[in-house]
């Protein structure tokens, strides 16, 4: 018999692998309820040859799948996106969120979502981190986890266009004591030690390259140093990654999206984390995509979702015993 407390997991877009790959964590999901339509995730499992057992309740057998029924908008058609189900998909969300922040969950996991299709819907829509965020009145920072590499994002889902302009001081000074405080309170780690990363080539060459460290990354980075926290940099970013300059780093502040993360994936993917800091809740997701073309061929990987349950699983337990 499953215990609380219950992770939630929004089935992400229906099209995609979602379905696939929480079917294939199935012996691994005693303690999880999957948030989806449940016709759907049926048709999934026969697609794939899985014998599942859907059930309104936790299971009592490793064959049972909880699930919380939200019923698509549409019929879903295995590989072929809708945007009449982009509500559905939302809804889905919203249930999770919802349930974990009335105590209902202990944490929520998420499959993964199609931007673009949300988008053709006619719902403005730029991500999960950025919802969630939206949805909570919370300043948040993205984080992904790779083993022992950790790598957060002062801006997210953003033109590069855009980048230089949102990197500010008190952006910068706020993320990272989001960051630093979570590595505490959701990590364990005592006195963290982050090393942030320059905006441009070679951390902008004392000022040959940019000014951004010198008048924006260095006094941020100063003003942090001061409240007694362990921050280092502006690092040039092609050398922060190495090995022998990460050792003593407990995460890597990055100043783009595609500045941390290729390295991070290419580190781990298909087992790295996304996970969502300063939320009012755990929330923890997978690393990777809908890889639409792989629906219901049985050719994915269920790593990335496993590895975001057990994170899940390890927050939820220190803060019930930090309670």
């Amino acid at each position: 018999m499953a215990t609380l407390p219950l992770l939630a997991i929004s089935a992400g877009e229906p099209a995609g692998i979602g379905f696939d790959i929480i079917l294939k964590s199935l012996p691994h999901l005693q303690d999880c309820v999957v948030i989806g339509d449940q016709h759907a995730i049926t048709q999934r499992a026969e697609q794939l040859r899985l014998n599942v057992t859907i059930t309104e309740h936790p299971p009592t057998d490793p064959q049972q799948l909880h699930v919380a029924h939200v019923p698509a908008c549409e019929p879903v058609q295995c590989g072929q996106l809708n945007p009449a189900n982009a509500a559905y998909v939302l809804a889905c969300l919203d249930h999770a969120l919802q349930g974990t922040l009335d105590g209902k969950y202990a944490a929520m996991v998420t499959a993964p979502l199609h931007k673009g299709v949300i988008n053709d819907a006619g719902i403005a829509f730029t991500g999960h981190t950025e919802y969630l965020a939206q949805h909570t009145g919370a300043e948040v920072v993205m984080l992904l986890v790779a083993g022992d590499l950790r790598v957060a994002l002062a801006t997210t889902h953003l033109p590069l266009a855009q980048v230089a302009q949102a990197i500010t001081q008190p952006l910068l000074i706020s993320r990272i004591s989001i960051l630093h405080a979570d590595l505490i309170r959701k990590f364990g780690i005592e006195k963290p030690h982050i090393a942030v990363c320059g905006l441009n080539p070679h951390a902008g060459e004392q000022g040959h390259l940019g000014r951004e460290e010198i008048e924006v990354i260095a006094p941020a980075i100063t003003q942090l140093q001061q409240q007694n926290m362990h921050i280092s940099g502006p690092h040039p970013a092609d050398t922060l990654f190495t090995r022998e300059h990460l050792r003593g780093v407990d995460a890597v502040f990055a100043m783009y999206h595609d500045q941390g993360l290729p390295v991070l994936k290419h580190a781990g993917f298909g087992r790295a984390v996304n996970t969502t800091l300063g939320l009012p809740l755990i929330r923890t997701s997978v690393d990777h995509g809908t890889a639409v073309d792989l629906a219901g061929s049985g050719n994915c990987d269920a790593g990335s979702l496993l590895a975001a349950i057990q994170l899940a699983r390890e927050q939820v337990a220190r803060h019930n015993e930090a309670k």
